[in-house]
């Protein structure tokens, strides 16, 4: 019976008949339009009849394959296109399955046009929204196909050309196909991701010689000259686009698996390219994934070479700037710890010599040059991280960062075994670069919240260290802290501006908060600016700082009472460069003086007293005159002028203190503390700087005032305290201590052990002996009251009463007031 069907046309279904139909006799006439139209009508009209329809021409189609009949080929494909794009019914999913059937020969074909022509096919069928779910298509051949057109070598460049960009616009879509539909294969699955994202990395690095497009929104529009490169970046940043945050991670570990194994990490650029369009492309409520997952990566690559470590920190870096505040997500500390933590392994990498615990004959060499820049590319980054948070955040991340800086005294192992001193002091610097960068930028309206004593105060003791480059970075952090209004950077140099309003600084009333701030730790930021100066390795960047760090006080944090102890402070380094009991050298007590000077000219002109600025620019006219070396345009510069010997100034060469408390005091400062010359202390601080010099100021004398009588004081003699006096109190202490332990232990053990009867007898003593001195109180104090008459003594032993005036009676002390 088929054998009569086939030979007689009637007898034959009717579509067949139809699509027999649309295929011309000559294949380059093209499919005949009116007879598609027909088969098209006929498909809507009996929908189940599609899937026949689907399964015949498939038929044909591998027939026509099989006999290079291409041009059959070509419109079989066109057919099925139409179909698609026409039928919407609930049995179009058999008629894909034979579309796909037919898509599968065409890509296993030998030849690219039709690898192409079925590419194209399929993208038309992505775009195809489709009415009824499937539930067991499959498209694991065709991301693995497309994965595999993605790497063409074929032999001619324009026809390779041509496969590759057909491969990407398949991956493309498969992925519009599945991404959006919970019944399909699972696309972000890493058995499909391993093969889309390095296909599609591939051909963006194939045209890292074209000049790429900046980041820009996704685009919907093809370009008809569209590089592969081009093609490449818009599959990939809709593919990023469309990510879940669960997917998030399946998508970019094949990325970083990529950098790794063609080691792109060393030549930054491309890793860099690669995770400026993750960020730009995913949602940016997902961007803290991406930065977890690369500093996953970088703890995993921790003992590789540093080339490779520097360029995931700078990918990281410029990953930061562009997510902005959602970079760092909530896990805040664990960002900068991680950090920290790969900071201080390239510090003993580069002192060991080795990435492991010891030196073999087969471990890499380490190159100090590629650790040092992988340090500065951490601290870099860190700086990158700290830019995107608020305010109080930073704060938190500051008094992280202090306490993991070794400090004397609270980490006295410093370093590891394996670096030893220079290690910790490499760790302090490099810590102490990490929380400048940190700070920068850092603005607050509350000093006092923002910056707590937890954090002050070990950053103010590692001003007594001395390490002068370490200093150095403790006064840059406290100027970076203070300043507020970027007033900073108008104050470069140390010079005599005769008029400040040029620099045009921003000066704001102190507020509150600031007062506050001031009360507590005012005291402690001069000592420690005094302290600064009596430096004999302090250099000509130290004084700079220490100029700026005192300006921006001024214009910061400075109320009346603050400017009188900034006035009375630089008075006391022109005394302490005078007198020079510290030994300093010539140079740098003219440093103190110049200091001193260009300090006393900034702060008369922001108080607006006329006196107060004549007194300060006389001296200047003077000193230029007499002693040029006692200024900073004389000091701090190349080729200095100081003399080699300084010899005692005196007159008007000096700011007198008399003279600035007079003039301040007539417009309202505080003249009687203006005139008290500044004295700082030492403090319990002092023990962290490790000095000799603090351990030979245990002489003291002390003065003890006795009062006993307000007729009369006595002062007892000074009483030495030495050494032994000093061990003698502390060894009597000791053993009072022990005494009193013991008594306590007995009577709590007296309590516990003795009968009642003894406990009660002993109770009942106390009781009698209390109640005893209680009635002879009474007895001495409780009289009758006085009576206004005295007694005298009559004949017969009797007592005869005497009028007395007032005024002669005589009244207990306690009742004269």
């Amino acid at each position: 019976m088929t054998g009569v069907c086939g030979c007689c046309g009637a007898l034959r279904p009717r579509y067949k008949r139809l699509v027999d139909n649309i295929f011309p006799e000559d294949p380059e006439d093209g499919l005949v339009k009116a007879n598609m139209e027909k088969l098209t009508f006929y498909a809507l009209s009996a929908p189940e009849k599609l899937d026949r329809i689907g399964a015949y021409l498939s038929e044909r189609l591998s027939r026509d394959v099989a006999r290079h009949k291409y041009g059959y080929v070509c419109i079989a494909m066109e057919a099925l296109d139409q179909l698609l794009m026409a039928c919407h019914c609930q049995s179009i999913n058999l008629f894909v399955e034979s579309f796909l059937k037919m898509v599968r020969k065409l890509l296993e074909a030998d030849k690219p046009n039709l690898q192409i022509l079925g590419t194209n096919s399929f993208v038309k069928f992505a775009n195809i929204e489709e009415d009824t779910p499937s539930y067991h298509r499959s498209y694991d051949f065709f991301v693995s196909r497309f994965s595999e057109m993605c790497h063409s070598s074929y032999e001619d460049p324009a026809i390779r050309t041509k496969i590759r960009m057909a491969g990407i616009k398949g991956l493309q879509g498969v992925v519009r196909k599945t991404v959006n539909d919970e019944l399909q294969a699972n696309i972000w699955d890493p058995q499909h991701m391993d093969k889309i994202v390095p296909s599609l990395l591939f051909n963006l690095q194939q045209g890292e010689g074209t000049d790429s497009r900046s980041p820009s929104p996704l685009q919907s529009s093809e370009k008809e000259k569209e590089s592969p490169a081009e093609l490449t970046e818009r599959c990939f940043r809709e593919l990023l686009g469309r990510a879940a945050y669960g997917n998030i991670k399946n998508a970019v570990k094949p990325v970083l698996m990529h950098l790794d194994n063609h080691s792109l990490w060393e030549g930054k650029v491309f890793a860099v390219r690669c995770f400026k369009i993750i960020m730009y492309s995913i949602q940016s409520q997902h961007s803290h994934l991406v930065i977890q997952q690369l500093l996953g990566h970088l703890d995993a690559n921790s003992k590789n070479a540093a080339t490779v470590r520097a360029g995931i920190v700078e990918v990281l870096s410029e990953a930061a700037v562009i997510a902005a505040s959602g970079s760092v997500g909530p896990t805040v500390l664990e960002v900068f710890n991680t950090l920290l933590r790969q900071l201080r392994l390239s510090i003993d990498y580069e002192l060991t010599g080795s990435y492991d615990s010891c030196i073999n004959i087969g471990s890499k060499i380490i190159k100090e040059h590629e650790e040092r820049q992988f340090q500065e590319a951490v601290i870099k980054t860190i700086g990158s991280f700290a830019n995107t948070l608020p305010t109080y955040q930073r704060s938190e991340v500051m008094l992280f960062i202090m306490g993991k800086i070794p400090l004397p005294e609270v980490h006295p192992a410093l370093g590891s075994a394996k670096s030893g001193f220079e290690g910790s002091r490499m760790i302090q610097m490099m810590l102490l670069k990490s929380l400048l960068q940190v700070t920068t930028g850092f603005q607050t309206t509350n000093m006092l919240t923002a910056l707590p004593s937890s954090f002050l105060d070990p950053l103010l003791s590692i001003t007594l260290m001395e390490d002068a480059e370490i200093r150095l970075l403790v006064l840059e952090i406290l100027v970076s802290l203070i300043d507020r209004h970027d007033n900073r950077t108008k104050f470069p140099t140390i010079n005599i501006i005769s008029d400040i309003s040029v620099l045009k600084l921003k000066v704001d009333k102190c507020s509150r908060q600031d007062n506050l701030f001031m009360k507590k730790h005012s005291q402690q930021l001069y000592r420690h600016i005094f302290l600064a100066c009596k430096e004999e390795n302090s250099q000509w960047p130290h004084f700079e700082a220490l100029y700026a760090l005192l300006a921006v006080i001024s214009m910061e944090l400075a109320n009346e009472e603050v400017v009188v102890d900034l006035i009375r402070l630089a008075l006391a380094l022109q005394e302490l460069a005078l007198m020079n009991d510290e030994g300093l050298p010539v140079f740098n007590r003219c440093a103190v003086h110049a200091l001193s000077a260009a300090y006393l000219n900034l702060i008369s002109q922001l108080t607006t007293v006329p006196a107060f600025c004549q007194h300060i620019h006389e001296v200047i006219e003077m000193r230029q005159k007499e002693v040029p070396y006692l200024l900073p345009e004389d000091v701090f510069i190349e080729k200095h002028s100081v003399p080699k010997t300084l010899e005692k100034l005196e007159g008007e060469v000096l700011f007198l203190q008399s003279k600035i408390s007079e003039v301040l005091g007539g417009s309202g400062y505080n003249a009687d503390r203006l005139a008290t010359p500044y004295i700082p202390q030492l403090t319990e601080e002092d023990r962290l700087s490790k000095r000799k010099s603090i351990g030979e100021t245990i002489s003291l004398q002390v003065e003890v005032e006795s009062r006993n009588s307000p007729e009369k004081e006595e002062r007892t003699p000074a009483e030495e305290i030495t050494f032994e006096t000093l061990k003698k109190a502390i060894v009597d202490s000791v053993g009072m201590e022990e005494q009193e332990r013991e008594r306590r232990r007995q009577v709590v053990e007296k309590f516990q052990k003795a009968p009642f009867e003894e406990i009660a007898a002993h109770c009942g003593a106390r009781a009698t002996l209390l109640q005893s001195k209680l009635n002879q109180i009474f007895e001495i104090t409780i009289r009758p009251p006085p009576s206004p008459s005295g007694t005298i003594t009559a004949g017969y032993g009797q007592t005869q009463s005497r009028s007395v005036p007032v005024y002669e009676m005589k009244f207990p002390d306690l009742c004269v007031y």
